[in-house]
């Protein structure tokens, strides 16, 4: 079986080399490594194979608009929001199109209507844990980041920041009880 070419480059030094070269390259490669991680994402809120496919190459096209653009951090846990908050307008304008519809009752069944409402309750909670994210102090934000969104190790957390072991065990548990905290106030709002 062919290796790929940038198999032993890590996805920060292939984002940094795109931001160097804006050559898409590099960012194609990005994109190729998580195809099927966005086709998952796609499949789950959207349930249709063929309007999940057609949202990862939707995705892919923001994705490489975008990133000329600005610059993005983590890139697996940036793109996964990008493609769930796709999916979730999709979901809306769906939504939408099923509320003005009614006169011509719309075969919606009960499960259906109940599981978009779920994923838009998801979504707003969710929206709300990203923004109660970049309300912590930076390294709690960058050791969960990369704990919880990035599944690093606490060893790889450490290797990456140069945070002691017990500093990013610190970080992480203060961090997730700071998130709580936040969360739990913008909620009751």
């Amino acid at each position: 079986m062919k290796q790929e070419p940038y198999s032993h480059i890590n996805d920060q030094q292939l984002l940094e080399r795109f931001y160097q070269t804006h050559d898409n390259q590099f960012l194609g490669v990005l994109l190729q490594r998580y195809t099927l991680l966005l086709l998952g994402v796609c499949m789950k809120y959207l349930k249709n194979e063929e309007e999940a496919r057609d949202s990862v190459q939707q995705v892919f096209l923001k994705a490489i608009t975008e990133l000329h653009k600005y610059r993005v951090e983590y890139f697996k846990s940036w793109l996964y929001m990008v493609a769930k908050n796709h999916c979730l307008m999709k979901l809306r304008d769906r939504q939408g199109r099923i509320a003005t519809d009614i006169k011509e009752q719309m075969a919606v069944t009960p499960g259906e209507d109940d599981s978009i409402k779920l994923h838009l309750e998801k979504d707003r909670q969710l929206e709300l844990m990203n923004e109660c994210l970049q309300e912590l102090n930076n390294e709690q934000k960058q050791c969960v980041t990369l704990f919880y969104l990035e599944k690093r190790s606490y060893q790889e957390i450490a290797d990456t920041t140069g945070f002691s072991m017990m500093q990013v065990k610190s970080y992480i548990q203060n961090g997730k009880r700071n998130l709580k905290i936040l969360l739990e106030k913008k909620l009751s709002q």
